[in-house]
């Protein structure tokens, strides 16, 4: 071995495995650096991917080329396609997991990911030459020579765990933290902070009283999150619900005085969309009782999850609190919940790239950079991967806009905005989300990822054919006129108000108690249209072309806003002015963006502190 790399990544969690995948795919010669092999790709917190606006993300990442969707549907035990009962926009897609098998199917795909060496060490000192990577130093005394690192630590740099007034030093249980590295960093002038997260306790299957919960089954549809129309291998579990009631709250509260969160020991920002339960009672003081989900964690497992029970209460208070619920009169824990805080470096001094303005070839994903969530990490770890490769080799840098993805949202809410709470990602954050529907992603992605060259010919080419699909058939439903007589009673039937006159099948589309499949059983042509879609994915492909019928108005609508917005992304600012001499723009407007220095104008008008009348004055000056 020389240790002389393209790409070296640190770190092996989800962001660092699209990073690592990524980099090597494109041809970088590509080393991944883990503490242990053997958590490569760990779900930390919840056996869970995806959810609301995460599974969008998920679904882009998979539409890239990564391999998080891959992975997820090769390990699901429970898939739910959330938010039915609202519009496709908000449709999110979640897979409970099997956590040790997810484990292993990512450390196959990398291990056979051509480029592409692990090596099991900790990175103690990032090695900088004249403003630019040079290398690494690690625990074990190497030293690597690099192009490009891509920092994908998660919760390890300087990592502090919380249980009560238990303090112990770690990057996750039972695994050391990492030190050195942020003062390494950090020492060229690129900003730190500290953030906190935690975990609920991990419960044994064999002491709860399922008989006091709520089933909750999954679905087994044809809805996947790989565009590429993978299997689910393993058998489907159920998930179960229960409530906290008011015996267990008085219990919690009698422990707040130990509580970390409360009582000074935890001076760092937590995640206010995945609170702690004590955390819940101090907020919503009113509320008689909080809903708990138990997951599994696996097949061949007894440990369960109690999602809604992140807590780094003493342990015996956690303990005390949950055995005050029927469902776990008897309950037997294998460990409990903690909170964790580690280092984070300011996202604001990156670019769209998500390189850093201060070191250049160093690039920054996942909770190193302020966010929290397995698809975030990962959706910032692909686009890392893939500018860390067009770095070492040339190429038009690869980025996204918020009209194009999800993941283009998040890396532009980071580098404007920062943070200074753990970013979670909510379809609520995405001004276009109707674009970014997760039934398009492929339309919306696989197309330039394979330019870029990651996304494979396979990929591409069943992107291609699934666009052809969908196309065709807008254009039959488009042109096909279906008579009243003829279908005014099978419109009866399915509720809905009998036609006066002729229309297009697409007109009748649009009505929300109709649907492709359902008004096929009436119109013998539509039939024989539908049954002549030979794809594997014929299902996914009438689902989306009956979306693009049934939303067409605001789909267009929509685009036209954002082809708009699109003018002023294409202005580039950057390096043109001296802010701080623009006596017409506000005092604010001038130190922000000093600061923050924007690539674009458009970039510039969502940064807080800059007004509209800021965006005209730069414009004025730009025709001058």
């Amino acid at each position: 071995m020389d240790f002389k790399y393209d790409v070296i990544v640190i770190g092996a969690g989800h962001a660092g495995c699209e990073a690592a995948a990524a980099a090597a795919r494109m041809g970088s010669k590509t080393c991944l650096i883990t503490i242990d092999m053997n958590k490569i790709g760990q779900m930390s917190c919840n056996p869970a991917i995806g959810g609301i606006a995460k599974g969008q993300i998920v679904r882009e990442i998979d539409a890239l080329g990564g391999h998080m969707g891959l992975v997820t549907d090769r390990c699901s035990i429970q898939f739910r396609m959330l938010n039915r009962s609202k519009g496709p926009a908000m449709w999110s897609p979640r897979a409970q997991c099997d956590r040790g098998k997810f484990i292993w199917a990512w450390r196959e795909v990398l291990e056979n990911q051509e480029n592409l060496h692990i090596w099991q060490d900790m990175v103690t000192e990032l090695l900088v030459a004249d403003g630019q990577v040079t290398g690494l130093k690690t625990q074990l005394g190497a030293t690597f020579q690099c192009k490009c690192v891509v920092l994908t630590a998660g919760t390890f740099l300087n990592g502090l765990i919380h249980v009560g007034r238990c303090q112990i030093k770690g990057g996750r249980i039972a695994e050391p933290a990492s030190y050195g590295l942020t003062e390494s960093i950090a020492r060229h002038g690129i900003r730190t902070g500290r953030m906190k997260t935690g975990t609920p306790v991990r419960i044994d299957r064999r002491s709860v009283h399922f008989e006091e919960m709520e089933r909750q089954d999954g679905e087994n549809d044809f809805h996947r999150f790989s565009f590429m129309n993978s299997e689910r291998h393993l058998n489907q579990m159920c998930c179960w619900t229960c409530y906290t009631n008011e015996k267990v709250h008085e219990i919690l509260r009698s422990g707040l005085p130990d509580s970390p969160l409360y009582n000074g020991q935890i001076k760092s920002i937590g995640p206010r969309y995945c609170p702690s339960i004590e955390t819940k009672l101090v907020t919503f003081p009113d509320r008689e009782q909080h809903q708990l989900f138990l997951e599994p964690e696996g097949q061949e497992t007894n440990e369960m999850y109690l999602n809604g029970f992140s807590s780094s209460m003493p342990m015996d208070i956690q303990i005390r609190a949950l055995k005050e619920i029927p469902a776990f009169r008897d309950l037997a824990v294998y460990r409990p919940g903690y909170a964790i805080e580690y280092d984070y470096f300011d996202p604001t001094q990156l670019d769209s790239k998500l390189e850093s303005k201060v070191i250049r070839n160093l690039f920054m994903a996942g909770q190193v950079n302020g966010t929290t969530g397995y698809e975030e990490a990962g959706g910032q770890g692909i686009l890392a991967g893939m500018n860390a490769h067009i770095a070492c080799h040339g190429g038009t840098p690869f980025t996204m806009g918020r009209d194009e993805s999800y993941i283009g949202v998040l890396v532009d809410d980071l580098i404007t905005k920062g943070v200074d709470e753990p970013y979670r990602m909510f379809t609520s954050r995405a001004e276009y989300r109707i674009l970014l529907r997760q039934d398009d992603a492929d339309l919306r992605l696989t197309g330039r990822s394979y330019q870029a060259g990651l996304a494979t010919s396979e990929r591409f080419e069943a992107m291609c054919t699934k666009r052809r699909e969908i196309e065709s058939l807008l254009e039959f439903c488009a042109g096909f006129a279906v008579k009243p007589a003829l279908i005014n009673p099978s419109l009866e039937l399915m509720g809905t108000t009998p036609l006066r006159q002729g229309c297009r099948i697409k007109d009748l589309i649009e009505r929300p108690q109709i649907g492709l499949l359902n008004l096929a059983e009436h119109i013998s042509a539509l039939k024989t249209r539908l049954d002549r879609i030979h794809d594997p994915r014929k299902e996914e492909i009438i689902e989306a072309a009956e979306i693009q019928m049934k939303y067409s108005g605001y789909i267009d609508r929509e685009r036209q806003i954002a082809g708009k917005m699109k003018r002023l992304e294409d202005i580039r600012i950057q390096g043109r002015f001296d802010y701080s001499s623009i006596q017409s723009l506000s005092t604010e407007c001038r130190q922000k963006l000093t600061a923050h220095d924007p690539e674009t104008l458009a970039q510039a008008s969502r940064i807080p502190g800059v007004s509209p009348s800021d965006i005209n004055v730069l414009l004025v000056l730009m025709n001058r």
